[in-house]
């Protein structure tokens, strides 16, 4: 028997097909979600994961599909032909845990309760220079066993489907930094007589590019993939806050980013770089000065418009610290302060730079007087920089994400700076960011399924996107 397909036929055959696919993608998220925050029903988020069907699909064959290497494009992250918002945190400490056999399960254990949130991205510190427990003994002399605990952290951030942040070296002097990397070069006998010499001496220089390539070119023991290879490296990230205050024009930092930066991508072209600046501006965005925290900040060698404009830095970072930047001002001034100042960078982001900016760091303490936030007004901080971000994907903007400083795991109080955050203690801190996951991780999701579906604006589905971002259920 003959069968005539009608124009209505055919219309509801597609609509009918458009949603099922829908329904297949929710099925997906759904699943993600569907167990409690840090229950044991599976045993990690790489084990297993449900396509909507109820099968499961091995890690390997998601690996294959989803774990492609991060990219820019425009004012966006994306892994293939999806956008990646971030929603992630800070845990410096991972490396240092991690080569202590009776501590290495709180790196684990740290993993699994973000990952049970929905954090994606860990920045984590790549270097300890010197002193205790140190990664590097001397300029390209490693521990062994210290790089071997930095590619168990790698490995277990796979397992966990989180990618990581690797700082290369601090400005400060906490686990060595650019003091330490001085101190080795006064010890061989170079004339150096200023921490911020670093930025400018040649051999400091070379020891620090000898450092970025034996940590780039590392051989993963576990995985046996080089660093540079490795999609679970979200991106490099050249210094922790780099600050020359003896050149306020900024010139002698400049320079240095510039030759880093080129040095970095010479070796690893794939993976992305950051500078790792606290976003303050400088002297050639006059405009711009007063949108810094103090007068103070606008005087220490960075400057955040010109530093990202060098070539190979992919996105721009910002921190946001309002309770020590702004000591004795009010808790409403602190954070209109919040506001204002990554309004200022996300749009400078979108207009000056055309790329994504990420809050690499952002935190209050609890504990530290006389600024210290408590619990409550410490979580109305988190909701804050969410809702800015949140914001910002809406109109597919360049606030592409945000790391809180910082979380811990149980046990680890002794280390605690006052930002510390332990998620199964502090559940509604963990509930708001497990509702900003579960909000970005839908937005991603229905992005890419409408952009296969030729949809080229958001706005022409306003309430659609209205009820995703408004609708606390998500």
């Amino acid at each position: 028997m003959e069968t005539v397909c009608t124009e209505n036929t055919r219309k509801n055959s597609l609509i009918y097909f458009a949603v099922i696919i829908l329904l297949l993608i929710d099925g997906r998220l759904a699943h993600a979600h569907s167990v409690e925050m840090f229950g044991d029903d599976i045993d990690s988020p790489a084990a297993q994961r449900s396509y909507g069907n109820g099968k499961h699909v091995p890690s390997s064959q998601v690996d294959d599909e989803q774990w492609g290497m991060v990219k820019t494009k425009g004012t966006q992250f994306v892994v293939g032909d999806r956008p990646f918002y971030v929603n992630g945190f800070n845990s410096y400490w991972l490396m240092i845990l991690a080569a202590d056999p009776s501590t290495r399960g709180k790196v684990t254990e740290v993993f699994k309760q973000a990952a049970a949130i929905g954090l994606t991205v860990c920045r984590t510190w790549g270097f300890n220079d010197g002193g205790w427990r140190a990664l590097q003994k001397s300029p390209s002399v490693y521990d062994e066993d210290v790089f071997k605990a930095l590619d168990f952290v790698v490995n277990e951030a796979r397992k966990y489907r989180i990618r990581l942040i690797l700082s290369l070296i601090n400005n400060w002097d906490a686990y060595g930094g650019k003091a330490q990397y001085i101190k080795w070069a006064r010890d061989a006998g170079v004339n150096v007589t200023s921490d911020d010499d670093f930025f400018s001496d040649q051999t400091v220089k070379t020891y620090f590019k000898n450092h970025v390539k034996n940590m780039l070119t590392r051989v993963n023991t576990y995985t046996k993939v080089m660093y540079k290879d490795d999609p679970t490296i979200f991106a490099w990230e050249l210094m922790n806050e780099p600050q020359c205050a003896s050149d306020p024009t900024g010139n002698r930092l400049q320079a240095w980013i510039q030759e880093m930066a080129f040095h970095v991508k010479s070796i690893d072209p794939d993976h992305l770089l950051e500078v790792g600046a606290e976003g303050f501006y400088g002297p050639s965005s006059p405009a711009r000065l007063q949108a810094n925290p103090n007068t103070y900040s606008g005087q220490v060698g960075t400057d955040f418009i010109r530093n990202h404009r060098v070539l190979g830095i992919d996105f721009a970072s910002v921190h946001i610290y309002p309770d020590t930047w702004m000591l004795g001002a009010t808790r409403e001034t602190q954070l209109q302060f919040v506001q204002s100042w990554m309004q200022a960078h996300i749009t400078d982001t979108e207009s000056a730079l055309g790329m994504p900016v990420l809050f690499t760091e952002f935190g209050v303490s609890t504990t530290k007087a006389p600024s210290a936030f408590n619990a409550t007004s410490r979580d109305q901080f988190i909701q804050t920089v969410y809702g800015a971000l949140l914001g910002s994907a809406r109109r597919g903007g360049a606030g592409a994400g945000g790391l809180l400083w910082q979380l811990f795991p149980e046990g680890t109080d002794y280390m605690d700076d006052g930002y510390g955050v332990v998620l199964p203690r502090e559940t509604v801190a963990a509930g708001i960011m497990s509702a900003h996951s579960k909000k970005l991780q839908t937005f991603n999701a229905r992005c890419a399924w409408s952009c296969r579906w030729g949809c080229r604006k958001w706005e022409d589905h306003s309430e659609d996107v209205d009820y995703m971002f408004n609708n606390d259920e998500l």
